[in-house]
């Protein structure tokens, strides 16, 4: 079955720095999608009502995230971020869409970008200390959620609906 993604778009300046932080830090060989915030991990492709619902999508305002942390994984590492309206976007649209979501997706929003994954624990502990000692937390720009369609690899963006500025 086809599946979407929906990730949020952030500004261009925060959208170039985790792309480089990815580029650096993500293995070359498993790196196949630009870094990205994602909403929802697999929207059937096939159900119109998903493309509808986000196409009469009351006009949304830009707004902003808090990056607060430098989070490890086992075997990698991710910015973590904060925003009540994120938080508010996310959750109307997962009432809209409950009867299509897959078990995760029914999951509370947890707002993160992996810059590395699939290293081993080392590497990712060496990685974050050295990040994390460098870390400031700092405020990015939500500018709209993005439909990708997912190609059991990489990504194909279908559709861009931006916020207002």
């Amino acid at each position: 079955m086809a599946s979407y993604i929906l990730t949020l778009q952030l500004d261009p300046a925060a959208t170039e720095l985790f792309n480089r932080l990815r580029r650096q830090y993500y293995p070359a060989h498993a790196n196949e999608v630009a870094a990205h915030l994602s909403l929802f991990y697999r929207l059937p492709a096939d159900e119109p009502g998903i493309i509808a619902s986000l196409d009469t999508m009351p006009a949304q305002p830009s707004f902003v995230l808090q990056v607060n942390d430098v989070q490890r994984y086992t075997n990698g590492i991710a910015y973590t971020l904060m925003s009540e309206e994120l938080q508010v976007l996310h959750t109307s649209l997962q009432k809209q869409w409950e009867q299509w979501l897959i078990p995760r997706d029914r999951q509370p929003l947890r707002p993160h970008i992996t810059i590395m994954n699939q290293v081993t624990a080392f590497k990712a502990q060496q990685a974050h200390e050295a990040l994390k000692a460098a870390f400031i937390p700092f405020a990015v720009i939500a500018t709209g959620v993005q439909l990708w369609r997912y190609l059991k690899g990489p990504w194909k963006l279908e559709r861009t609906y931006g916020f207002l500025t």
